[in-house]
């Protein structure tokens, strides 16, 4: 592994960004792609524009995301590049970080945590789906400034191979001492996928960002 991830493609679906009023940055996980987790916008609202970076060779960083932070750089650097770049555009493109949501699945959702947590601040939402917080150990001095009450929302199994449950737990705690309204919701035997109740948990976020829509 020896690209970084600047200069990889942004795939789009839903509404244009230019004329949308709320928007989601969805980034995929291991081994997959922008396209494939730009399938679960369409069961998402059609009113959102939706924003799915391409990680170069199709992975984020390298190893697990408990091994020590330096061990996945300079990739994990990149990548959360990556997201702040799409934060400034969305913002840039007249969306409000107040109507825009972060998610994430798997290597994507442990990035889109860690992201968030370094970047605290007001969002339409955050939601990690099937991951946690990056590092060994979570090192609450990596994380400053407030979420004012962002609704985030953490799924996973309890059983999950790659998350260990313990720090989904211990995510919720820190995401909630940074001033989250988490939702934590583990499913008893879940495989390591995305299920119908996590998709409408989503929903029911976007509805609270536009509900006139």
């Amino acid at each position: 592994m020896n690209q970084l991830h600047q200069g990889q493609p942004i795939l789009t679906a839903g509404a244009p960004l230019e004329h949308a009023r709320a928007a989601m940055i969805m980034l995929h996980g291991r081994g997959a792609t922008a396209d494939s987790v730009l399938l679960l916008a369409g069961e998402l609202d059609g009113h959102f524009a939706y924003l799915a970076p391409q990680a170069a060779n199709d992975t984020w960083y390298p190893y697990r995301f408990l091994e020590p932070i330096e061990r996945n750089e300079p990739w994990l650097s990149s990548a959360l590049q990556t997201i702040d770049d799409l934060v400034a555009h969305a913002i840039a493109s007249g969306i409000p970080a107040e109507r825009l949501m972060l998610l994430g699945f798997s290597q994507g959702a442990c990035l889109t945590l860690e992201y968030a947590a370094r970047h605290a601040r007001r969002y339409g939402g955050i939601v990690g789906l099937s991951g946690g917080l990056i590092g060994p150990e979570i090192a609450p001095q990596r994380y400053a400034g407030s979420f004012d009450g962002t609704p985030i929302f953490l799924g996973c199994s309890d059983v999950d191979p790659h998350i260990p449950l313990e720090r989904v737990h211990a995510s919720t705690q820190v995401l909630g001492q940074l001033g989250g309204a988490v939702t934590e919701r583990i499913y008893p035997g879940m495989a390591h996928t995305i299920n119908h109740a996590e998709v409408k948990s989503i929903r029911q976020v976007q509805a609270a960002l536009l509900p006139n829509a």
